[in-house]
């Protein structure tokens, strides 16, 4: 009998009877099939690292829209390197395929792999609902053997308390026939395919010791560079977290020595900058606040809830709250110094997305900032090359970048750096104004000696 005949028939991972050798032939060979739920930023990229390495992909979309451009070659995200042209190629070789049935996919697939938003709700309170939409509607379609790899951002126990009581409900399955593993993405919108392809070593736990196994397996095979099991689903989502308790926690330091810049009459900046010189100090940069995602919400993962009080976490969050504020009022103050009152002030806000060469505006700094202005008086323009979804900046104006030049402007606020405004003329504006750099990028900007520069962590003029 030849080998290829010999060779079992896998087509599950979770408690399979075939050897590990087996079990990664089959699912490279595409005979376990995968599902990936949630086709976003993070989602479609790495489904396109399990269709490269699989060959056959079954996408789940948020709507029939998305469902229809992805099938159609269409990039529904923009501003991510290489993403359009492996998107095209894996549907092309109908190695991945798009649609907004859930209960379809789920019924077909053996590896379901959870991308859903998570995040916070407006008292701070994790909001999971799209994660437990998901799931109910897997659990419809479980079989003994499948394998559920959760990639959202979640508070720790989320697996082990939410997800496997679900999938157990849902399915009528015990605990044991199939697994459940946290594996959290640690990829960051606009390198996402970098980042999936081994920037970062892929965290693994599941809830049980085959769970992890099987995770494991399929991390490896994926080539997403070092694969580090952890003891338990919990400790891979505590992980996570922290990540990003951690990030907000140095952000926080570095803006609260930012705003003593003035009052010690130093280049705190510089000083971030002499300090890091020691490897084990490394503080972040100052900026205009922090949005997106990630460190906003997931800290409150923590904070929120546990019952032992976390007041380094809560003070953090405080500080990076207050930033857009802090440069609402600095710029005021700003203004004064040219005898300009803020309610006759025009100002441009550069930058309205969270993060530069990102095209997302989910709790962006210029959320706050041009809220605060507007609410002082100020007339405020917004100017993004890279978004096109404005509907949160109900309190501002927008323009082009290649017509804010000929605005009659009294400031401008470089809230994000995007590459679009390396090479604007600073000069274009006539009259001289108030430039406020909240992310010290203009330095070779050649901007002009009659504007009045401050830069957030510097200092002014």
């Amino acid at each position: 009998m030849s080998e290829a005949v010999a060779r079992p028939d896998v087509t599950s991972l979770y408690r399979s009877d075939a050897d590990a050798a087996a079990q990664r032939e089959a699912f490279r060979a595409g005979d376990v099939p995968t599902a990936v739920y949630g086709l976003g930023r993070i989602g479609l990229p790495l489904s396109l690292v399990y269709a490269s390495t699989t060959g056959e992909v079954a996408g789940v979309a948020s709507d029939r829209e998305t469902a229809r451009q992805i099938n159609d070659g269409e990039c529904p995200i923009a501003h991510e390197p290489r993403l359009k042209s492996l998107l095209r190629t894996a549907v092309g070789a109908e190695a991945l395929t798009a649609t907004a049935d859930v209960s379809t996919v789920a019924a077909a697939a053996s590896v379901h792999v959870v991308v859903s938003e998570t995040g916070v709700r407006a008292d701070d309170v994790p909001d999971l609902s799209t994660l437990r939409t998901t799931l109910r509607d897997i659990a419809r379609e479980l079989d003994p053997g499948d394998l559920v790899l959760v990639e959202s951002a979640v508070p720790p126990g989320t697996c082990q308390d939410i997800v496997a009581p679900i999938l157990e409900a849902g399915s009528g399955l015990d605990k044991g026939e199939f697994g459940v593993a946290a594996c959290p993405s640690r990829a960051a919108p606009g390198r996402a395919l970098t980042d999936l392809r081994g920037s970062h070593p892929k965290l693994v736990g599941g809830v049980d010791a085959e769970s992890t196994r099987a995770a494991e397996l399929v991390y490896d095979e994926l080539r997403v560079g070092e694969v580090e099991t952890v003891p338990d689903s919990t400790v891979a989502e505590c992980a996570k977290v922290i990540e990003s308790a951690y990030r907000d926690v140095n952000v926080a330091l570095a803006n609260e020595l930012a705003r003593l810049a003035g009052e010690l009459g130093t280049d705190v900046r510089r000083a971030i900058e002499a300090a890091n010189t020691q490897p084990h100090c490394q503080v972040h940069n100052p900026g205009p606040g922090v949005g997106g995602h990630a460190l906003p919400d997931h800290p409150h993962y923590l904070a929120g809830e546990c019952a032992t009080e976390t007041p380094l976490l809560s003070a953090a969050r405080e500080v990076n709250e207050e930033m857009p504020a802090f440069t609402a009022r600095t710029l005021v103050r700003e203004l004064a110094a040219v005898d300009t009152h803020v309610e006759d002030a025009v100002v441009v806000l550069f930058g309205l997305s969270y993060r530069r060469a990102v095209a997302d505006a989910r709790k962006s700094p210029a959320l706050g900032l041009g809220e605060t202005l507007s609410r002082f008086g100020a007339t405020v323009v917004g100017v993004d090359p890279l978004l096109e979804d404005f509907s949160a900046f109900d309190d501002i104006y927008l323009a082009d970048l290649e017509h804010v030049g000929e605005m009659d402007v009294d400031a401008a606020v470089l809230v994000t750096d995007h590459d679009e405004f390396s090479s604007f003329d600073w000069g274009t504006f006539d009259d001289p104004i108030v430039l406020l750099d909240g992310r010290d990028a203009l330095g070779d900007a050649g901007v002009p000696d009659s504007h009045r520069v401050y830069t957030i962590g510097r200092g002014g003029d």
